[in-house]
């Protein structure tokens, strides 16, 4: 019975120092063998690898994927006008040199981080400081990154790492400066729009004017077309009546004077004190103004 399990123990001991001799290493992992704090071996390849047990020789993984170092606060820097910014930046980057990292840090990706962040911050100041803030914003921004990505991965170099890409997500004034910005534009805007308004008031006074002037002009000419319309109709109707009652002037006069008594008695209640042997009652005495009476 001793024996058997002796026998037990026996397997289980082997078993245990076989797996403790066995790692994998996964894709997107690198592992580094060491043994008593001394790198031995870097291993990149995945698959499953052989090592010898503890406390003779350890391993650790690093991840070698891409990975980002966002900053959680913008950073404030200054600007060759002395002007404050505040910059948001991101970074990406991954481990290749894992013998080297390890050797850097221990293995403390915070560490590894930190010190990123150091290394990105100085590149962003000594950029930043070179340059005005339209240049930050929007003039030369693609050559600041590229600037500032060169720098941090002659850096990131020296440590094992490999920078991927630096961008600057966000570039803005301070508060106190946004303030004044603010001001400015709105300053500036409602400068333009009283030039507008001016403007637009004078091209209206304009317009009001010759359209005015046309008016009258039309108007003007509109009398002028009537008066000679009128005066031709008059013409011809004075040749016309001419005409008419030249061939018979007294039936002329007969119709005249009766076209003075319908205006003349056009109401009953007229009243009219004249001679009645005048010469306006000629024709009321008979035909040819002369009495019908024996």
């Amino acid at each position: 019975m001793s024996r058997l399990i002796t026998s037990v123990i026996a397997v289980i001991v082997a078993l245990w120092l076989l797996s403790s001799t066995i790692f994998v290493v996964e894709q997107r992992q690198s592992a580094i063998v060491f043994a008593l704090g001394e790198v031995k071996q870097v291993v990149t390849e995945p698959g499953l690898h052989f090592k010898l047990p503890p406390p003779f020789q350890n391993v650790i993984y690093l991840d070698k994927r891409i990975q980002t170092l966002d900053t959680p606060d913008a950073d404030r820097f200054i600007t060759a006008e002395k002007k404050n910014v505040l910059v948001d930046s991101f970074v990406k980057w991954r481990i290749v040199d894992p013998r080297l990292y390890f050797i850097s840090f221990g293995g403390d990706d915070r560490r590894a981080q930190d010190r990123l962040s150091q290394i990105v911050k100085a590149a962003l100041n000594e950029e930043i400081t070179k340059r005005t803030v339209r240049e930050v914003i929007s003039g030369e921004r693609g050559k600041v990154m590229d600037a500032i990505q060169r720098k941090v991965a002659i850096e990131a170099k020296q440590i094992g790492a490999e920078i991927i890409d630096v961008r600057l997500r966000r570039v803005d004034y301070v508060d106190q400066i946004n303030n004044s910005v603010y001001d400015r534009m709105k300053s500036e805007r409602a400068r333009v729009a009283n030039e507008l308004r001016s403007t637009g008031a004078a091209e209206s006074e304009k317009i009001r004017a010759d359209a005015d002037r046309q008016r009258v002009v039309i108007l003007a000419e509109a009398y002028r077309d009537a008066e000679k319309i009128r005066g031709a109709g008059d013409a011809k109707a004075s040749q016309i009546y001419a005409q008419a009652f030249g061939q018979n002037p007294e039936f002329y006069k007969f119709y005249r004077s009766l076209e003075a008594y319908r205006a003349s008695f056009k109401n009953r209640h007229d009243l009219m004190v004249v001679d009645p042997n005048s010469e306006f009652f000629k024709y009321f005495k008979g035909v040819g103004g002369v009495s019908t009476k024996k």
